[in-house]
């Protein structure tokens, strides 16, 4: 029998998890055992999850998890350099280079694991078949919000917490914006869901919004219309060929930008578009000041669905379960494709 074991997120300020209590009692009803730990973040409670006949097991236990589980997971298993035994469904960040990737793909290659990473779970087609994007876009885009109203008032982001639900945190961005004109945005990705995300989110907040996709970018750049808005929203997925929005030179270049939300965030990535920062913003320091005068914030969060754990979950699960429903068969399909790619980035 096909055993599915859901973790606990062990990243700080990571409350998502990726199959609801209904998805879980679909799997049970197609032969798929469940397991799922306990957790003292999860926003969805254990409670649920029992009621759908899974097996509870103690937070934290997955590495002692029997040796044919298939470990399910979203975010960062903890930096132990341990050897991973186990088939690991997660958000690995490790296939286009990123230093800390490497050293996750040794980790497996070290215990004979294998790594389904949820960014290239794929159809036929190559079209990812779950992602968090929309909520990603929409709470990046409040966050750029939120960066640009402290500094109408002379400062710098604060840290932020989780929402819980989108009606709370539009009435918490009311309160910043509050005697505050509204900037405008330009978003390059906006035909995608990471970028309608952010554009609902800029209707919700009367911020006015100029979207780019594909046709608005092939020239390779450079693009002068990036630093004409006050805020940029970045929704492109760093890939090879991937043009650079944002020069290193524009900290000091004339703009009316204040603003840059890296929403794809992927600064130690060779391909990264924004070329002005090096390293990811947190939950506790939300904004990068990369200039002074005029400022220039990133803000570059790299869990932001979490901002709205409930939603977010529950979208992304109900994508996704469609995928789990076939893991009967690992080695076809989705999962088949999924870990061919992972053996392409097999370290040596």
């Amino acid at each position: 029998m096909t055993h599915l074991w859901v973790r606990a997120e062990q990243r700080p300020n990571e409350e998502r998890v990726g199959l609801t209590p209904e998805g879980a009692a679909a799997l049970i009803g197609a032969g798929i055992r469940v397991s799922v730990e306990e957790s003292s973040v999860r926003a969805l409670p254990i409670a649920g999850y029992r009621a759908a006949g899974c097996e509870i097991v103690a937070e934290n236990l997955w590495p002692e998890a029997p040796s044919d589980a298939i470990i399910f997971g979203l975010k960062e298993l903890p930096e132990d350099g341990t050897p991973l035994r186990h088939r690991h469904i997660m958000f690995g960040h490790a296939f286009k280079g990123q230093p800390a990737g490497q050293v996750l793909l040794k980790r497996f290659k070290a215990g004979g694991g294998t790594l389904y990473d949820l960014e290239y779970l794929v159809d036929e087609s190559g079209r990812r078949v779950a992602a968090f994007g929309y909520w990603a876009g929409y709470a990046g885009a409040a966050l750029a919000l939120k960066c640009w109203a402290a500094q109408q008032r002379g400062g710098i982001a604060g840290a932020v917490g989780r929402y819980p639900g989108k009606a709370a945190l539009l009435a918490d961005l009311a309160r910043d914006c509050d005697g505050l004109g509204r900037p405008r945005a330009l978003i390059i990705g906006a035909l995608g869901r990471v970028g309608s995300g952010a554009a609902d989110l800029c209707r919700a907040m009367d911020v006015a919004v100029t979207g780019w996709d594909m046709a608005e970018t092939a020239s390779g750049g450079p693009f002068p219309e990036v630093l004409a808005h006050e805020i940029f929203l970045n929704c492109i997925l760093a890939r090879p060929g991937c043009p650079v929005f944002v020069p290193a030179s524009a900290r000091t270049a004339p703009r009316a930008l204040t603003v840059i939300g890296d929403i794809a965030c992927d600064p130690t990535s060779d391909f990264s578009p924004i070329k002005v920062y090096d390293r990811a913003t947190d939950w506790e320091a939300p904004a990068l000041r990369v200039h002074d005068a005029p400022p220039l914030d990133v803000t570059a969060i790299d869990n932001l669905p979490s901002l709205l754990p409930v939603e977010s979950s529950e979208d992304y699960a109900a994508q996704l379960l469609p995928s789990l429903l076939t893991l009967r068969d690992p080695e076809a399909g989705v999962w088949g494709r999924a870990k061919a790619e992972y053996l392409r980035h097999q370290v040596g």
